[in-house]
């Protein structure tokens, strides 16, 4: 019973210690992005971010933003694995 309780209260600050929130650059300038607006926005440190190469906007679909947010718009997210930038919706 101790061992259940134990996990119960770790699981319940899992989400405060595993955030999903990165601070990526987002159109040659650092910002930080979370996956859920609950989530604390971290303070990112300035670093170079490469330059946003010219591209022409996809045609976003329409759809409901999510609880918490109003809009969504597509914005060029720096990929450091893909060392490219790609097109991804971001809410606010």
């Amino acid at each position: 019973m101790r061992f259940l309780i134990v996990v119960l209260f770790l699981g319940s600050f899992a989400s405060l210690i595993f955030a999903e929130c990165q601070c990526v650059c987002i159109e040659g300038e650092v910002q930080a992005v979370c996956s859920s607006s609950s989530d604390i926005e971290p303070i990112c440190p300035p670093r170079i971010c490469p330059i946003t190469p010219p591209s022409v906007e996809p045609v976003q679909k329409p759809s409901v933003p999510p609880i918490g947010t109003k809009t969504c718009v597509q914005k060029q997210i720096y990929n450091e694995e893909t060392r490219k930038y790609e097109w991804k919706e971001v809410c606010y």
